[in-house]
């Protein structure tokens, strides 16, 4: 075992190598040393942390002790506070630095706590409450406000529409993530429906299914009253509506309740899906030209249809400028819903205006109304006529 001397502070170091010792050991005895002369410290002190140990000095050999200052112990010096000197030795052992120790259990559970929170179990339903609306229309308000300051006046301020469509659409994707997760669900619970064998092992799965489909109701729901408010700010922003491009933008229904068996939970469903996607209401068919840009005449016609028929539904082809766009700003103003027929140009190609003129008329509108337009808007309203729909066409 090797002992490091400990040496007055006010001596100073010779440069490290400038010694070489070999030979066998010395050894301290158990009752300590006694230091060197106080001049020969002084004068030529040893490297730091120099070791009297196996192989560092050889008895009767090498430099001479005072010349070194090496604390030898003379025969006439004895100590006789051995524990001071071991004291010593312990003091100069603690400096070294304290090594790294991997962390508990306990302390990351303590640490993920304090960062995250309670985090429920995969197989228990979250306790935390969503978050309230104020909160949500505030921090909304907040993130678009920050957008237009920072951009607003500057050179990026033509993306700035870019940024506010894709700030509506990650609520959106959210939204529509975690229905493709409701659908799983579902899946999940007819075939949880079909295993039931009395088991109790059965039945608490089949529950904790329930859970997590109510859950994610909830959920789906947040996020759409999330893209809703944030549409509604982009409107203000841009003046125009914000839409999805690809898949439809649908608000449901909260579904709450204290307790709900799984075949109930799933024909609630999928009554509630049926009616968003199919609303009720009166079927009001609407076709123009892209190159009619009459604002007056539209409004006036619509409002005049829509007198007569407050739960009207506005049917139209999308387009994405002339008569239906001015029609479909008309209804986002009015708060009607409005169901869109583009056509698929991928999978009819140069035949998907005419089927989508036979997939709107499928749906049977009390009435269509036809502006000026090009040849499939007179194919649509030959057709309408032809199924006895009545037609009200304007020069």
């Amino acid at each position: 075992m090797f002992v490091r001397a400990r040496w007055p502070a006010e001596t100073r170091p010779i440069p490290r190598g400038a010694l070489t010792f070999s030979g066998s050991v010395g050894f301290l005895p158990r009752s300590g040393f006694a230091a060197a002369p106080r001049a020969a410290q002084e004068t030529f002190p040893p490297p730091p942390g120099a070791l009297l140990g196996r192989g560092a000095i050889r008895r009767g050999s090498g430099p001479d002790p005072a010349w070194t200052g090496i604390a030898v112990r003379p025969r006439e010096a004895r100590l006789t506070k051995p524990m001071e000197i071991m004291m010593d030795l312990f003091s100069i052992l603690d400096e070294r630095p304290e090594p790294l120790h991997a962390s508990s259990p306990t302390d990351r559970f303590i640490y993920e706590m304090q960062v995250h929170g309670y985090r429920p179990f995969q197989d228990e339903p979250d306790p935390r409450p969503l978050p309230e609306e104020p909160v949500v229309q505030a921090s909304l308000t907040a993130i678009f406000g920050a957008l237009f300051e920072m951009l607003g006046d500057t050179r990026l301020e033509p993306d700035l529409e870019d940024l506010f469509w894709s700030t509506v659409n990650l609520f959106h994707r959210a939204g529509e993530r975690i229905q493709r997760e409701l659908d799983r669900n579902e899946d999940a619970q007819r075939t949880g429906q079909r295993e039931q064998d009395g088991s109790e092992v059965k039945s608490v799965e089949l529950e904790r299914l329930i859970a997590e489909g109510i859950t994610m109701l909830e959920r789906r729901n947040a996020f759409e009253f999330m893209r809703d408010s944030a549409a509604d700010l982009f409107e203000a922003q841009t003046g125009s509506s914000w839409r999805p491009r690809t898949g439809s933008k649908v608000s449901h229904t909260n579904l709450t309740a204290a307790m709900i068996d799984s075949r109930d939970f799933l024909s609630a469903r999928r009554r509630a899906e049926t009616e968003v996607l199919i609303p009720a209401g009166t079927k009001i068919a609407f076709a123009g030209g892209m190159d009619y840009n009459d604002h007056d005449r539209i409004w006036a016609k619509l409002d005049q249809v829509h007198a007569k028929h407050p739960d009207m539904v506005l049917l139209h082809g999308g387009s994405p400028k002339g008569a239906e766009r001015i029609a479909a700003c008309w209804a986002e103003a009015r708060k009607v819903t409005q169901i869109s027929f583009k056509p698929n140009w991928t999978k009819h190609a140069k035949a998907a205006p005419f089927r989508r003129n036979d997939e709107m008329l499928s749906v049977m509108p009390v009435g269509l109304i036809v502006f000026p337009g090009n040849g499939i808007t007179g194919n649509l309203a030959n057709k309408a006529r032809g199924l006895g729909i009545p037609v009200w066409q304007l020069p």
